[in-house]
């Protein structure tokens, strides 16, 4: 422990410098920001964060140390890929201190994957994000018209990819109409200008075939090609979209998102467009069969034919049986209907005899005399009923006046409420001293007031 006079001595002391927080912060920045101006560092990113600033933060480490590190949008946004954790890069920039936490960092400009460029790695991730999205699905892939008869080219017009293709449509089938649609195939704006184009095609052109195509180069000249825009546009147009970018080893997004992928622009063009030579073969080799055909089948029908009218006969002797077969079938339908009037007759008069024995005027004399019979007995039937009822009914009327209350009234009893809920009393236990109580008697009724109560088991011991 320091005493009083020591720690007095301490202050007085001269030759040590006191720095404030601030201030020791501050020459610790300047130090360090003016010795490290700009650094390279080599490490694996952990806590890799971009909130919606569009910043990058992550920490920077190997076996033994780690260093906070930033990226801020300006330098963010021209990176080729998106960071992720566990990825080794090479950074550089410069050390800065954040003196609000007394922290160090490293601001970076630039950064690379190690062992991997930028740009493949970019690919890479951009192919597995749009394949996850069922982009590159064969099931959404359209077929491509066999003779299309229009076709738009997507490419730079003074591109030899654009003469390539041409070159190869013209030879094999001249008379097919191309319309070329001039765009930026390298550069920033260049994929840009691509989707605009496929969508004014499929807005205003009336085409079967669209081709999107440029020649080879290097990875950083194809990458227009790879954005993920472009990728959206070719799947969302309605007509089959070509790609033919660069030579047979390069392959872009667009090659994977497009209904047909073509190695070269002349490949596009011979994949399109039949050899129009070939067609013409073809149709001829057709017409010699069909023509075969036709000769063979004629020649069976005039064997057929010929068969058939030895079969036949003379008409004249089939016309001579069924005149016979007529008249023979005419005697028989004759026959058959005379039989037939016979029988009706027969069964007419049968019918006649039955209805006179059963004429109306019969059955209503008979009905008559039945309805008299029991009118007669419904009549003597419902007066005995009626006196019977009247006499149950006399006697029902003479029970119901004996078991009335009122006739229990008539008879010296009475009918005891309670007030004020007009409860009846069937136990002096229900009442109190001082109670209102109404009774009703046979004539008229009364309101009380209980001046004495006694139980009927007192009331049986004083008459005893």
């Amino acid at each position: 422990m320091f005493g009083a006079g020591k720690s007095l001595s301490f202050h007085q002391n001269h030759s040590h410098k006191i720095y404030t927080v601030s201030s020791l912060t501050e020459e610790l920045k300047e130090l360090v920001e003016s010795h490290f101006d700009f650094v390279w560092v080599e490490g694996e990113i952990s806590n890799f964060r971009m909130p919606t600033s569009g910043h990058y933060y992550m920490v920077l480490k190997d076996e033994s140390a780690q260093i906070r590190t930033v990226m801020f949008r300006p330098q963010a946004r021209y990176l080729k890929f998106t960071p992720e954790d566990g990825m080794k890069v090479i950074a550089q920039g410069r050390i800065g201190v954040y003196p609000p936490r007394g922290e160090y960092q490293i601001v970076l400009d630039y950064l690379e994957p190690l062992g991997v460029g930028a740009l493949a790695l970019a690919f890479e991730q951009l192919k597995k994000k749009l394949a996850a999205q069922g982009i590159f699905d064969l099931d959404r892939k359209r077929p491509l018209p066999f003779l299309p008869q229009r076709v738009a080219v997507i490419t730079s017009p003074t591109g030899a990819a654009i003469r390539d293709f041409l070159k190869i449509i013209h030879r094999r089938f001249a008379n097919i109409e191309i319309i070329i649609i001039p765009v930026k195939v390298q550069g920033d704006e260049a994929a840009a200008e691509m989707v605009e184009a496929i969508e004014t095609i499929n807005r205003e052109l009336d085409v079967d075939v669209i081709v999107l195509t440029r020649g080879g180069g290097s990875l950083e000249d194809l990458w227009a090609f790879n954005q993920e825009g472009l990728a959206l546009a070719i799947r969302a147009s309605r007509i089959p979209v070509v790609s033919a970018v660069g030579h047979e080893i390069d392959v872009t997004i667009s090659d994977l998102s497009a209904d047909v992928r073509a190695p070269t622009p002349s490949a596009a063009a011979e994949i399109l467009v039949t050899e129009k030579e070939s067609l013409r073969e073809r149709l001829n080799d057709i017409k010699g069969r069909l023509r075969l055909r036709l000769i063979t089948l004629l020649g069976n029908l005039h064997q057929h034919l010929d068969f058939l009218s030895k079969r036949l006969g003379d008409p004249r002797k089939k016309m001579s049986d069924s005149w016979m077969r007529l008249d023979e079938m005419n005697n028989r339908i004759i026959r058959s209907i005379n039989f037939i009037m016979k029988d009706n007759h027969q069964r007419l008069a049968s019918e006649y005899r039955a209805l006179l024995f059963y004429s109306p005027s019969n059955l209503f004399q008979s009905m008559g005399q039945r309805i008299a019979f029991h009118r007669r007995a419904l009549t003597l039937n419902a007066e005995r009923r009626v006196k019977d009822y009247r006499m149950a009914l006399s006697f029902l009327g003479q029970k119901i006046k004996d078991l009335s209350p009122l006739s229990i009234l008539e008879r010296g009893y009475s009918i005891t409420l309670k007030l004020p809920e007009e409860r009846i009393l069937r136990n002096v236990g229900e009442v109190s001293q001082g109670d209102h109580v109404k009774v009703f008697l046979a004539k008229g009724e009364m309101e009380c007031r209980i001046e004495k109560i006694e139980a009927k088991e007192k009331r049986r011991g004083g008459r005893r």
